[in-house]
């Protein structure tokens, strides 16, 4: 897994990292995370789910909230954190090595079309992130 220098931030708190297999890692950012509180429910995507760019697809709860988790980008969801199923709560520890779910993109142009919509850390934590 890369770094979160290296990541794309949606304005929905999303993080996504490309890795070299070519599917697309998702996890929710520090941002996130802190305004969530403690973390204690994650409700997953389903495998093989086609998703769209800024779709809710999935949900994460807190003793003091519950939020949405949008697609990053577009594309199909090929793999979940099953360790969030019995430790949630490991997002709120280190969000940025806690991954959700990983998602197929849907093509090269598409991927490209998609992260470039997504922003940087140092743009992301100057706006939605800060």
């Amino acid at each position: 897994m890369k770094t979160q220098d290296t990541f794309k931030f949606a304005e929905s708190h999303e993080w996504a990292s490309i890795e070299d297999d070519g599917l697309v890692w998702v996890g929710i950012s520090n941002h996130a995370q802190e305004a969530l509180g403690d973390v204690m429910f994650f409700q997953a995507p389903k495998i093989g789910q086609l998703v769209k760019q800024g779709e809710a697809i999935a949900a994460i709860e807190s003793v003091k909230a519950a939020s949405d988790i949008h697609a990053p980008i577009s594309g199909e969801i090929v793999a979940l954190n099953e360790e969030m199923d019995a430790s949630p709560e490991m997002v709120n520890a280190n969000p940025y090595a806690v991954w959700l779910f990983k998602i197929k993109p849907t093509s090269t142009e598409s991927l490209a079309a998609d992260i470039n919509i997504l922003m940087p850390l140092a743009q992301y934590e100057s706006g939605p992130g800060a």
